[in-house]
């Protein structure tokens, strides 16, 4: 009888055990974070540390937010404990797989009022990304350094929820990460009052909340860092420049040198202004924003 009481108890003991990707976070583990975006990566590794186990599986030459997962890749999303969106129509991938909604956190939901809703949609083909739409909303959220705070914040409260006996910690690593943010915000607003009314024109729709935050006048085209332009393109671009005419052109990278040679026979500088949506070949998050900010603020200065 006594023997059979034991095996009764050690059968409650088990059935009745916590999931630990519904309950509070079992140590005895790290906790994994699956992120869709590199500045998500970059916030996440700051403030959480060695006491996560991060996943970003996404080659370093697809743009994040046109990226579509292979099997492998939807495994590690599907599998980890918290699944870090950046909201804003970014990643339009997850609306289309299956994914435990209880572990998705959308890092930007607290601004959604600020999210900018574009004017134009149509898809066009280039780059590794094959054919993609800009339709919806603006989605690089982080070009607004007071926005990439909120989403900064966003994740060290949602690791402290499942880490809660980590919060020193946790609010240290975010304290450090406030600040690097907050000078960000100090250096490109002062390179906003360098700039003051000069119409900017931008290579590509991705710097919406960066003219939003810092009151910048840019118009963008659809020119890629690696291709050539069409004759329809450069039309366009002609008749983009008589409207608003300007002497500087952001680039998320480096244009191919022929394309360089007739923006400089225009009178175009060029300024690279990495918005930095995967991992750069080298530097951090922040080294890549200051390095942007430099470059715009000696250009203006010549």
């Amino acid at each position: 009888m006594r023997n059979s009481i034991i095996f009764f108890t050690l059968i409650l003991l088990v059935s009745c055990g916590t999931d630990p990707k519904t309950q509070q976070y079992n140590q005895s583990e790290k906790l994994q974070v699956a992120v869709v975006n590199y500045p998500l990566y970059y916030f996440a590794q700051k403030i959480g540390g060695d006491l996560i186990q991060l996943e970003f599986p996404i080659p370093g030459d697809i743009d994040p937010a046109y990226w579509i997962p292979g099997d492998k890749a939807l495994t590690a999303y599907q599998s980890a404990d918290i699944i870090l969106s950046n909201g804003a129509d970014y990643a339009k991938w997850m609306k289309n797989v299956s994914l435990p909604a209880s572990r998705i956190h959308n890092t930007s939901g607290a601004i959604e009022e600020k999210y900018i809703k574009l004017r134009e949609s149509g898809s066009h083909s280039h780059g590794p990304d094959g054919e993609h739409e800009h339709a919806g909303y603006a989605f690089t959220t982080w070009l607004d350094f007071k926005i990439a705070l909120t989403q900064a914040k966003a994740v060290k409260d949602i690791l402290l929820n499942k880490l809660p006996e980590n919060k020193n910690e946790l609010d240290e690593n975010y304290n450090s990460l406030k600040t690097e943010l907050l000078l960000l915000n100090e250096l490109m607003t002062k390179a906003s009052d360098l700039i003051g009314d000069q119409f900017i024109i931008g290579s590509h729709p991705v710097y919406q909340y960066l003219a939003q935050a810092y009151d910048l006048h840019i118009h963008s085209v659809h020119f890629e860092p690696n291709e050539m332009p069409s004759e329809n393109q450069w039309i366009e671009f002609d008749q983009l420049l008589e409207k608003y005419p300007s002497g500087i052109m952001l680039w998320e990278d480096n244009p191919l040198p022929e394309v360089k040679e007739i923006l400089n026979s225009k009178g175009i500088q060029i300024i690279v202004f990495n918005p930095c949506g995967n991992k750069p070949e080298s530097g951090s998050f922040i080294e890549i924003m200051n390095m942007n900010i430099k470059t715009l603020e000696n250009i203006l200065n010549q």
